[in-house]
């Protein structure tokens, strides 16, 4: 291939990532009118490589020293530019842990109220009624997992919470981390069905919490269970409130989405609840560690347990009230 059929050739890509160096926001060549061998513009790195490709080219063939220096050059610059993106995408990660995530906690604060009251609700009412009525359990479970729950919290046990055969705290880490995950996944989606899937798994996973409070405490085992629970429960309970917060703002854009359409009213309210289900699900993660290789332990006393878990949960408020107020935007702060 002649040097002048090379550049009329690929000429279209090199001046995309010209404009795109440049800072303009120009729309993508569509495949039918981009150059052959050329990939869509809406994969950098693969434009990048196309482009490192096609100065390989040329040095080979001995182009003229203007096009082997302006494809060089072109190359050094994109480089840089998608060093420099990687760089930035690390630090927004860092900021988002450190102050987006409880600012969009604050931004939907009605939507975390509310979750909390529907599942601190019936677990409160639920939970007093087990123990006060020993036969109350049997509504929300069977006999057989009455069982099952009792024995994994028997102060007998060398190791507790353990259950199903798992005979090492790194499958039951696994085992944590599919189950609580699942279930903040299922309170946020169904918030799709107009909030109403996210109420009722909220109101169901309170009372079933509940009622185990309430039936463990009755018989006893008040020494294991608490101090089993409330390490991992501060970060477990607290992410499970917010998925159902994300599921009711997505709920609550179907049913007022006010001056918008649904479908945007429902866009703009998954873009604000995923900002709050990305760290719900690195708090599950967390409480799934804890869970596994902390909360099970028999080895640390109960004091140091239950101090352990008390400055946790004094953490998570903390964090979530106080993390990311400096610099904040008053929009976020101020809720909607």
């Amino acid at each position: 291939m002649k040097q002048r059929e090379f550049e009329q050739r690929h000429e279209p890509l090199w001046q995309q990532l010209d404009n795109w160096l440049a800072g303009y926001q120009k729309s993508v060549a569509r495949k039918a009118d981009a150059p052959e061998g050329a990939p869509v513009f809406d994969d950098i790195p693969a434009a990048y490589r196309c482009l490192c490709q096609h100065l390989a080219v040329a040095k080979e063939r001995q182009y003229t020293g203007s096009l082997v220096t302006r494809l060089n050059l072109l190359v050094m610059a994109c480089h840089q530019r998608i060093y420099q993106q990687k760089s930035v995408s690390r630090n927004r990660w860092l900021d988002y842990l450190f102050a987006g995530f409880p600012r969009a906690l604050r931004a939907q604060s009605r939507f975390v109220w509310l979750a909390c009251a529907l599942f601190l609700a019936p677990a409160l009412v639920m939970g007093l009624g087990s123990y006060w009525n020993d036969a109350l359990i049997y509504a929300v479970m069977s006999p057989e997992q009455v069982v099952q729950i009792e024995s994994m919290y028997d102060p007998g046990n060398r190791v507790l919470g353990r259950e199903r055969g798992s005979d090492s705290d790194l499958m039951m880490f696994g085992f944590y981390i599919k189950n609580n995950i699942g279930i903040a996944f299922q309170m946020f989606a169904s918030g799709i069905l107009f909030g109403l899937g996210s109420i009722f798994f909220l109101l169901f996973n309170g009372v079933f919490l509940g009622a185990i409070f309430g039936h463990i405490t009755r018989v006893g085992f008040v020494s294991t269970f608490y101090p089993f629970v409330i390490g991992h429960g501060a970060f477990e309970l607290t992410a499970i409130v917010f998925a159902g917060a994300a599921g009711l703002r997505l709920g609550h854009a179907l049913v007022s989405p006010g001056n918008l359409s649904r479908r945007h009213a429902l866009r703009e309210a998954g873009h604000d609840a995923m900002k709050i289900m990305y760290g719900t699900f690195l708090m599950l993660v967390i409480a799934a560690f804890l869970e596994a290789f902390w909360s099970s332990s028999t080895e640390v006393s109960i004091a140091v347990k239950l101090a352990v878990g008390g400055c946790f949960w004094l953490l998570v408020i903390a964090y979530c009230c106080f993390a990311g107020r400096r610099d904040a935007p008053a929009a976020l702060e101020g809720g909607r």
